[in-house]
């Protein structure tokens, strides 16, 4: 449907600059998940080569890094927050050029 973000409250037209800006900041990150990525094979064997006992020990799921509690562990929790971060920096880039006014 063209046009669906005039039927959702909060959102108004951007211009072609401001287009052009926010696919910039999806393409960075899908920059910043493939960096994620490649530290993450760098610093944690693939999930095959751990045992279930490991995978629970290094708080991964399902591919996910999670927060660990043991230092040997530590790199996974930086990766992690790291990850976090990015994501949280592109909302708050996008939001900035978007403007919504809802919540």
């Amino acid at each position: 449907m063209e046009n669906q973000h005039r039927k959702i409250t909060g959102y108004r037209e951007l211009s072609a600059e401001e287009i052009a800006l926010m696919n910039e900041i999806k393409a960075k990150g899908e920059e910043l998940r493939a960096l994620v990525a490649k530290i993450g094979a760098l610093i944690a064997p693939p999930l095959s080569e751990i045992s279930a006992v490991d995978v629970q020990a290094a708080g991964i799921v399902a591919g996910e890094l999670q927060a660990v509690e043991n230092e040997g562990d530590a790199p996974l929790f930086w990766l992690r927050s790291a990850d976090i971060g990015f994501r949280s920096a592109l909302m708050y880039a996008t939001r900035a050029v978007a403007q919504p006014t809802s919540y």
